[in-house]
């Protein structure tokens, strides 16, 4: 089951879990779209992996399986 990373790993903004805006790789490292389209070229810093948009979970499903609440951030900068 996917974590849904509350934030950015770049720039740190807020990534609810109904966002349309976060893109994850295949492991679940976590950005927004304006970094991974202006910074990143569409892929993850972490592991060179694809970024892709990242689902939305029901919200009648997040009470029993609640989003991540633990923000995680990328040592350093992001590229520019």
């Amino acid at each position: 089951m996917l974590e849904l990373r509350p934030n950015c790993e770049c720039c740190d903004r807020d990534l609810p879990a109904d966002s349309d805006q976060a893109r994850i790789c295949s492991f679940e490292c976590t950005f927004c779209r304006d970094c991974v389209e202006q910074r990143l070229a569409g892929a993850c810093p972490n592991c060179g992996g694809e970024l892709v948009r990242r689902p939305i979970r029901p919200a009648s499903k997040l009470q029993r399986f609640p989003a991540s609440s633990q923000r995680i951030r990328k040592p350093g900068d992001c590229p520019a």
